[in-house]
């Protein structure tokens, strides 16, 4: 059997001397060249699924996230309805007893009237609530999305992108955007600043607050007074940027400092000064239809909370 398996590789060994003495040998060089030009491709097609399927995981993640918070509005929902179904029941009570007499006063007409209409605009305004809140969960899993792909080939553990209470949070650690104690941003932020303005400008019916934090490392210079001084400069210097050099909307945007009043971690180590010391750009649906739901809301459920 192995003198089998020797004469075999044997045999094989000289067809492909055979064979690569019988072709030519530019033929040989380029087909050499396809297979690795096809090696190549067959690695880029790879990564390009890869990135797909990790696209497609953090889709649904969000989304599951997104179900329970729509699960939540669900059950909201619910609990109008069934006060409605309990008012529907009511004014049926009543029209049974009201049909068993001869004879309905003008007021009572009228009451069952005003309670049928109290009925249709609760039932309206539950239907408008919910379509919104639908609405908002979309947009805010697509401005994700959209987000973390924008950012994707930058890869800094510096740089978060979170949904929380239905708002879309970027934060960027400080040293990524501005020099050390200076509202003065560095060059290297154009390349995360770029990224994110191009999906704000994208998505042209969100507002942009921009919030500057710090340590609790006090700070006096000519410039500054204070952190709440540094941290409300460094955030009016990104605005300006994205105005300036991106032409973000001025009236879509807003500055604020939140000085050293709302850390992310203890300022007892540097680990934790560290995380503190960062910009976030927070992402806001447009309140105004909101709002307009509340100023419309029935008297009969403001009253019932």
């Amino acid at each position: 059997m192995n003198m089998q398996k020797f004469f075999l590789f044997a045999l094989l060994f000289l067809f492909s001397i055979a064979f690569q003495a019988c072709v030519p040998k530019k033929q040989y060089v380029a087909a050499e060249a396809k297979i690795r030009e096809s090696q190549l491709a067959l690695t880029k097609s790879k990564e390009e699924c890869d990135k797909l399927r990790k696209e497609l995981t953090e889709a649904q993640a969000m989304l599951k996230v997104r179900e329970a918070e729509i699960q939540g509005e669900r059950s909201k929902n619910q609990s109008y309805e069934r006060q409605i179904e309990n008012l529907k029941s009511t004014n049926q009570n009543l029209l049974d007893r009201l049909s068993d007499l001869s004879v309905v006063s003008k007021t009572g007409a009228e009451n069952i009237k005003k309670s049928l209409e109290t009925l249709s605009q609760q039932s309206k305004y539950i239907k408008d609530l919910n379509a919104s809140i639908q609405r908002k969960d979309s947009l805010n899993l697509a401005l994700v999305m959209a987000i973390k792909r924008s950012l994707d080939n930058i890869n800094d553990p510096d740089i978060n992108v979170e949904v929380k209470k239905g708002v879309v949070y970027i934060s960027i650690a400080d040293k990524l955007l501005f020099k050390s104690g200076s509202d003065e941003i560095l060059p290297d932020a154009e390349r995360v600043l770029s990224k994110i303005a191009k999906v704000v400008n994208d998505h042209k019916d969100f507002d942009i607050l921009v919030e500057g934090h710090t340590d609790n490392v006090p700070i006096k210079t000519a410039c500054y007074n204070d952190n709440w001084d540094l941290s409300a400069k460094r955030a009016t210097s990104i605005v300006r940027y994205l105005q300036q050099r991106h032409n973000v909307r001025p009236e879509r945007m807003t500055a604020g400092g939140r000085g050293e009043y709302v850390p992310k971690a203890t300022n007892a180590t540097a680990e934790g000064r560290s995380r503190n010391r960062r910009t976030e750009i927070i992402i806001l649906p447009k309140l105004d239809e909101f709002f307009q739901l509340l100023e419309n809301q029935p008297k009969e459920m403001s009253n019932k909370k």
